[in-house]
């Protein structure tokens, strides 16, 4: 098999993603990073080499809205496998583009539309039959959350359950970035999914709620009580499907209230909008003169916001993430919690880049590495529960985000 990857973004995931790649050459043979500014791509190759790893890297750019660009990127460079770490909006034209030219695909976010704030694993699963007559597999939501939260679940049912009743995933960052208001990852995509209804399952039913309406206090392993909010999360779409005998699934994550607080302000000065507005600006080479532009509010605000990927030198604390679960074993009810926390200067020394990146990245590669290796390959389009959990979680611990495991405690939850 080709171990030839072509990875399409140049942001704080994929920067992590591309520093993982290069430090398993034994895998990973030849690899090319594209994204829409292929400056982005050069500076991120320079600060690889920076660091002393020696990976011949080649670098381009591309539209990734654009199917007929991405076609004679991949025929152009031939790569066995496609990592699209660009953003939610373009899933689909890579992923078709990935059909016309014969690539695998994997990526770690589902699919979104661009002019609505919602997002559902129904648009990617159309392609089941197409991946899978092409002989082709992609993996879906590979990251940490979706992704190794699925591949936890996924782990607990094989080894310690008969059955899963109550999936509670709890997402804790305790880091500061010294920041008054930042997001961990791109700031359109972040907002949008915060500020979108809760939504989780219970008895068969999809249950919404407001916007983080739902909030509790919940216990992370190093860091203590945190207000945590029920969310909408994508992972709970596959994993309710895949195991049925869940009864209630449910998603968590901390916020803190001066963060919540600029939240409330962008909302209600109409800055988290995502429609576009006609606004009169001059020109930038004659003020005399002006011209009307549609700007969307959202998009301009993700441009005066700090850039995640500059906010790692200065970030302190750890994030935790992991599952909550109860189920029955035997006969007999059991509790079981799996996480893993990663401090964020940790992440930084590593490759320049915070925690919040880091745990998406590294899986992202972990799980390019189980395709690469034959491990996770089948035809079709999967989530990364589908696949063996130990494997990914063997190899997950080496690449720097062990994970541990406690058992018959009280869960919270």
């Amino acid at each position: 098999m080709s171990n030839k990857v072509l990875m399409i973004g140049a942001g704080g995931v994929a920067t992590v993603c591309a520093f993982k790649i290069a430090e398993n050459t034994d895998v990973f043979g030849e690899l090319m990073i594209a994204s829409h500014h292929k400056e982005k791509c050069d500076r991120l190759v320079d600060a690889i080499h920076a660091k002393g790893y020696t990976m011949d890297i080649k670098t381009a750019e591309v539209d990734a809205d654009d199917v007929e660009q991405l076609k004679q990127l991949f025929n152009s460079y031939r790569p066995n496998l496609v990592i699209n770490l660009a953003l939610p909006y373009q899933d689909l034209s890579i992923m078709d583009a990935c059909l016309a030219c014969g690539c695998h695909y994997l990526d770690t976010a589902n699919y979104e539309p661009k002019d609505e704030a919602h997002f559902e694993y129904s648009w990617q699963w159309a392609y089941k039959d197409r991946f899978k007559k092409a002989g082709l597999t992609a993996i879906l939501g590979c990251g940490f959350d979706p992704g190794v939260s699925q591949v936890f679940t996924a782990y607990a049912a094989k080894h310690y359950f008969d059955e899963i009743h109550y999936l509670d995933i709890v997402d804790c960052n305790a880091g500061n970035h010294h920041k008054a208001f930042a997001t961990n990852f791109n700031p359109e995509i972040n907002i949008r999914e915060i500020t979108q209804k809760g939504l989780y399952y219970e008895n068969g039913k999809w249950i919404e709620t407001a916007p983080l309406a739902v909030h509790r206090d919940i216990t992370y392993p190093n860091i203590g009580p945190r207000d945590s909010y029920l969310m909408h999360h994508e992972e709970l779409e596959s994993l309710v499907k895949n195991y049925p005998t869940i009864k209630r699934g449910r998603f968590w994550m901390t916020f803190g209230q001066e963060y919540l607080t600029h939240l409330r302000v962008i909302e209600d000065t109409g800055m988290g909008r995502i429609d576009p507005i006609v606004y009169e600006a001059p020109l930038a080479d004659d003020p005399t003169k002006t011209v009307k532009v549609n700007i969307v509010p959202l998009q301009f605000l993700k441009a005066v916001l700090p850039n995640p990927q500059d906010l790692g030198k200065n970030y302190d604390g750890e994030t935790s993430i992991g599952c909550r679960i109860r189920g029955i074993k035997d006969g007999k009810e059991h509790t079981y919690y799996i996480y893993n926390n990663c401090k964020h200067q940790n992440a930084y020394k590593e490759t320049g880049m915070q925690g919040v990146s880091y745990t998406t990245g590294v899986p992202a590669m972990t799980g390019a590495m189980m395709l690469l290796k034959g491990i996770w390959k089948k035809p079709g389009v999967f989530n990364v529960e589908e696949f063996s959990p130990d494997p990914f979680l063997e190899e997950l611990g080496k690449q720097g985000l062990p994970w541990h495991e406690e058992f018959d405690k009280d869960i919270e939850l």
